[in-house]
């Protein structure tokens, strides 16, 4: 029966009959590449053909559920993050077959098109229809085609910015008093400055059951800071008292101790291990002194440098900020030099969408406000940015996001540790309102002679506030 029928066995001397089957022919190969085949070709391609398509339905239909009913355990299999640190070269496997599993398919629908058009004999339909056929044919496979491409090209941006960033073997550190806590240090090594300085400091605080997220600010004045144990409260028993030089840096602030340890002592020698877990001695001191300042644990760090913070921002679309007040853009040649003569633009108050640069300059402008002001507002454009990382937003933008992510991020937190229990975590707190801690006089921190153990109250009763049934810490 299938022999006689005219898919396989068409009357070619009829233009109108050619015609007909030679559209249906095209739709199949559209809709269900490899029936043309089987209908009225070789069934043996055919059969492949269909065989390959169903598959790759199973698996995005697969895909597609795990996106909705478990996010966590698809990010988990696509990032290889299963395999255990001793097999962590295995890691970007499974992406890397995403990309061949697609590119082999579209090899595939390439053959399975042309085949569909020899199949057609265009020569014996109508003219109309022959010119028709053969751009409907070719368009489709172009537009299917570039999705195809896109989509591999996503697998392979997530396969190599998930190398790229994340430290492969690193030790996974447990949540220290049910909290994991990450440094995170805004530098700035853009044009004009001589070494790369802390400007932005705070400590991100995640719950490691609800995933609720607090961010204490640090002022990067900071004075007189205690260190935890290690080299540097070895150096500084009493407290920091810092260097007094243009070279290792003036008086004691926080923002001071990268230039101080890597400039002016032997940073490898205070921390020789730093470099082999993604991380350096600067970095590694201002840990120390962070968790010294907080009293809690703080095994992680992340770095952004703001000399390609912008890209970041831009390739998110831009982040909405309700502006205070008026805010200059650029610094003084020197000190007391009127406003007018340097500034080369402003930031109105109101209702801001900012692109990057003038994100940038919000986050960096402090010349007409405080270093305090300037730490709220750096605090706002984080909340901002992070209010951006939608999934839709960023799988719009990924390539972009995954190009400049990269270009300006640092960290030597875990592979193993981002997925699954970060992003879980991260899944659980989208929905949350992110907490603020500020030590800063309006905080009630005395910014010349800060109480520490005062400090380290103010961090515990926000990170463990206490219940109804409880009294607060006196």
């Amino acid at each position: 029966m299938i022999e006689a029928r005219p898919l396989r066995n068409p009357d070619a001397s009829s233009v109108e009959v050619m015609t007909r089957r030679g559209w249906w022919l095209v739709v199949l190969n559209l809709l269900i590449p490899g029936s043309a085949q089987v209908l009225a070709g070789n069934r043996r391609l055919g059969r492949f053909g269909l065989g390959a398509t169903l598959a790759l339905w199973t698996l995005l239909v697969l895909a597609g559920l795990g996106a909705i009913l478990w996010p966590t355990g698809l990010f988990t299999l696509a990032t290889g993050s299963f395999f255990p640190d001793f097999l962590s070269w295995f890691r970007p496997l499974p992406l890397t077959l995403v990309q061949v599993v697609i590119a082999a398919y579209v090899v595939l629908w390439v053959v399975l098109t042309i085949d569909t058009l020899r199949l057609i004999r265009l020569v014996k339909v109508g003219p109309l229809s022959r010119v028709a056929l053969a751009i409907v044919s070719v368009g489709m496979l172009v537009l299917t085609g570039s999705g195809a491409a896109w989509a591999a090209q996503i697998a392979g941006s997530t396969r190599d910015a998930f190398s790229t960033l994340f430290a492969q073997s690193a030790p996974v550190v447990p949540p220290s008093d049910g909290y994991y806590n990450i440094l995170l240090l805004g530098a700035d090594s853009g044009e004009g400055r001589d070494s790369m300085r802390f400007d932005s400091i705070s400590v991100v605080s995640i719950n490691a059951a609800t995933g609720a997220t607090t961010i204490t600010g640090i002022p990067r004045d900071m004075p007189h800071f205690p260190f935890a144990p290690g080299p540097m409260q070895d150096k500084y028993p009493d407290g920091h008292t810092g260097y007094a030089n243009a070279t290792c840096g003036w008086g004691s602030g926080i923002n001071q101790l990268k230039t101080e340890v890597e400039i002016c002592q032997d940073g490898n020698a205070l921390y020789p291990e730093a470099e082999a877990h993604d991380s350096e001695p600067g970095i590694e001191a201002t840990k120390d002194a962070a968790e010294g300042i907080m009293g809690i644990q703080i095994p992680y760090y992340v770095l952004i440098d703001m000399k390609g913070f912008a890209d970041v921002i831009d390739a998110l679309g831009g982040v909405d900020i309700n502006v205070q007040e008026r805010l200059p853009k650029g610094g003084p040649a020197y000190d007391g030099q009127p406003v007018d003569d340097w500034a080369f633009g402003w930031i109105e108050p109101g209702q801001q969408h900012m692109d990057g640069d003038t994100a940038q300059w919000y986050a960096r402008s402090r010349y007409t406000t405080s270093d305090f002001d300037r730490m709220r507002r750096q605090r706002e454009l984080q909340e901002a940015i992070l209010a951006q990382f939608t999934p839709q937003n960023v799988l719009a933008h990924f390539q972009q996001v995954a190009t400049s992510t990269t270009n300006i991020l640092q960290t030597d937190l875990p592979q193993s540790l981002i997925a699954p229990t970060l992003v879980d975590l991260a899944l659980k707190a989208k929905d949350q309102t992110v907490g603020t801690l500020e030590l800063t006089p309006a905080g009630g921190v005395d910014e010349f002679d800060p109480d520490y153990a005062q400090v380290q109250q103010m961090v515990k009763d926000a990170l463990h506030p206490p219940t109804e049934t409880e009294s607060p810490a006196p």
